[in-house]
């Protein structure tokens, strides 16, 4: 690796910023020469809300659910969308979403778009589906992939889903050929010791697999939206550049302008990153053409990507 645990602790612990983020740059650009920084438009359906919003049909509920979103997955695809995620909470106790119930919605969308890249369900809600199944974890994410998911979310590990758990999670998709994305969400009372516990799991399971596409660095919400109490963005940024130097055997780092705002994310890709996440075709967060603005500002070519990370689209 670039830099070893206590280097990277020591760089967190830190004054020296600018130092920093200079040799995240240099990392950054080792690993992308070619001056470019990604994005993705996606489209994030709330199947949750979709449920609310019809009657669930007897026979075929997961059929139902997914016919009412096509319309919303077609007109996303018009504007440019290369991907779908699925949220909306597996573990709400008013609904009943088995593992037949995702095969069954996911089948049905995979049916009607074969092109569209599906991304559902966080490794916690991986790991309540197959404890409620009675699967392991490899069988749970086979069977959704036979049925047409691409990638599970991108949650980060959290007390629903210990770090053991989030990396068995990971580790089985990876063996299933599913690249995945993890997420290090930081500022939310652990330690640093904690943070780059985390880093150099993600970075071991990598060196093992080499699934991961992309490493996501988030601050977590201020407390009660009190801004004052959020990371700072000297923080924010501190973490983005020792994430980029500590884990140089992943190719992208991401830095999204919804969790961060447009102008943290331009000072973030000097330090380290070279993907800016996703925008929505919604209108929800930064408008795309607000983030190629951003981009090219900072001295970089914006280019559109798909969401596995693996094909530049020409914009």
């Amino acid at each position: 690796m670039g830099i070893n645990r206590q280097q990277a602790l020591d760089c967190l612990r830190s004054d020296d910023l600018i130092g920093i983020g200079m040799e995240a740059d240099a990392v950054r650009r080792r690993l992308h020469p070619e001056g470019v920084v990604s994005y993705a438009v996606e489209c994030a359906i709330d199947y949750a809300a979709v449920m609310r919003g019809g009657t669930r049909e007897e026979n075929q509920p997961a059929v139902g659910c997914a016919h009412r979103m096509f319309d919303k997955i077609g007109e996303t695809l018009e504007r440019g969308s290369t991907g779908v995620r699925l949220v909306g909470g597996l573990a709400s106790k008013s609904m009943s979403c088995g593992m037949e119930w995702f095969e069954g919605i996911v089948r049905a969308i995979r049916q009607r778009f074969p092109s569209l890249w599906i991304e559902a369900l966080s490794p916690a809600e991986i790991v309540a589906l197959a404890n409620d199944s009675g699967l392991d974890l490899r069988e749970t994410i086979a069977r959704l992939s036979d049925a047409g998911l691409d990638s599970i979310a991108r949650g980060a590990f959290h007390s629903k889903c210990g770090a053991g758990e989030w990396i068995a999670v990971h580790r089985a998709a990876h063996g299933l050929g599913m690249r995945t994305v993890a997420t290090l969400r930081f500022g939310a009372g652990e330690t640093l010791e904690q943070r780059v516990d985390f880093m150099e799991a993600v970075h071991q399971l990598q060196e093992q697999t080499g699934g991961f596409a992309a490493f996501i660095p988030r601050a977590a919400e201020a407390p009660d939206g009190r801004e004052l109490d959020a990371v700072t963005a000297v923080e924010q940024l501190k973490t983005l550049a020792v994430a980029r130097i500590f884990l140089d055997n992943i190719e992208n780092i991401q830095w999204n302008a919804a969790a961060h705002g447009l102008k943290v994310l331009q000072t973030g890709l000097r330090f380290g990153a070279n993907d800016a996440g996703s925008v929505t075709p919604e209108g929800d967060g930064p408008s795309e053409e607000d983030l190629r603005r951003i981009i090219r500002d900072a001295g970089f070519q914006p280019v559109q990507r798909d969401t596995s990370y693996r094909t530049m689209l020409l914009n």
